[in-house]
């Protein structure tokens, strides 16, 4: 293939994750894809699209090499090179957390990764490459937890965004992670630092080890509590599983389903936003993403919202739609369209 990017590794110490709860590092690699022609042509500018990995992910990750299917940065090589896709340059940054992920967002459990975001890595992307520093030269995507940040960043930070495409993104959190609260009760066995203390220790674990750390993850983001030992609350009594309902109702106000109430304005900002999910998601994301895009509806928001036939894993060729709509949506965002 004659054209092809090239990626830039660079290494960021971070003052806002200096510090953070879990001693997780504040020192982190920021992955970068320059396009084709970044070399060739020191004069152009380029819109940048900033890429979320799911749970467990970080940048990095989106490099791994497939037998069956092509990279990120491969895809988009062959996007480009078959003119499905204009130029761009690819941010993928490393949010990872000792409990899996960061959800993209602030939290007094984890760390200021929504502000490590967008007052760290954004400006430091524009300051060291050939950027379009402005919203409409720049749109943010990812899939599952990645997807989750990527709607929640644009709808807060419309000033930052104006192009969002959140693949199977978490929504509708009484489908995507209700069911789940019985596996992460009986995995943790009413002791969450014993089994994170094991989790991170044993090579070998449970069935239900994952779901449990996705959990205990998303209780760090959603409830945090300084206050107590853990520094979060989990949404279920760790003697009888019994849901109390005040830290479930602290997880339902971060639901986009939500948060949509408290951001039209900002989704109205934005120049597209675009939504998938398989119809036959284990966690029932397809659910989910039909109600927020009613919602959406219902609030007069444009979007595109769209279904196909498969699960939750496995479907990274969803990209080749998502990168195609985003080129097209920053092309006219810049021209003005």
């Amino acid at each position: 293939m004659e054209l092809q990017g090239r990626i830039v590794a660079e290494r960021l110490a971070s003052d806002l994750l200096r510090g953070n709860p879990l001693g997780d590092p504040a020192e982190r690699d920021l992955y970068i894809y320059l396009p084709p022609s970044y070399d060739r042509d020191p004069a152009r500018r380029y819109p940048t699209v900033y890429v979320l990995a799911g749970f467990a992910g970080r940048g990095e990750t989106l490099l791994n090499v497939h037998p069956f299917a092509p990279n990120i940065v491969e895809r988009l090589d062959r996007l480009i090179a078959g003119g499905e896709v204009g130029e761009v340059i690819l941010v993928m940054p490393d949010c990872f957390t000792r409990l899996g992920g960061s959800q993209y967002i602030n939290s007094t459990a984890t760390g200021r990764y929504e502000d490590y975001l967008i007052d760290e890595i954004v400006p430091f992307v524009d300051a060291h490459f050939r950027t379009r520093a402005a919203p409409a030269g720049r749109a943010i995507m990812g899939k599952s937890s990645g997807g989750y940040g990527a709607l929640v960043q644009a709808m807060r930070h419309p000033d930052v965004f104006s192009v969002v495409a959140a693949h199977s993104a978490d929504c509708y959190f009484e489908y995507c992670y209700l069911p789940d609260f019985v596996k992460a009760f009986r995995a943790i066995k009413g002791d969450p630092a014993s089994f994170l203390e094991r989790f991170w220790r044993d090579e070998k674990r449970g069935k239900d080890d994952f779901a449990a750390l996705n959990i205990i993850a998303m209780s760090a983001c959603y409830s945090p509590d300084p206050d107590t030992a853990l520094g979060y609350r989990l949404p279920f009594d760790l003697q009888t599983g019994e849901l109390i309902e005040d830290v479930w109702q602290r997880w339902r106000e971060h639901d986009p389903v939500r948060l949509i109430e408290r951001h039209v304005e900002d989704l109205r900002r934005l120049k597209m936003i675009y939504l998938d999910a398989g119809t036959r998601d284990e966690f029932a994301i397809d659910l989910g993403t039909r109600i927020l895009a009613s919602r959406l509806r219902q609030f007069g928001i444009e979007f595109i919202h769209e279904e196909f036939d498969d699960g939750h894993f496995n479907v990274s060729y969803r990209y080749n739609r998502s990168f195609a709509l985003i080129s097209q949506a920053l092309d006219e965002a810049s021209s003005g369209g």
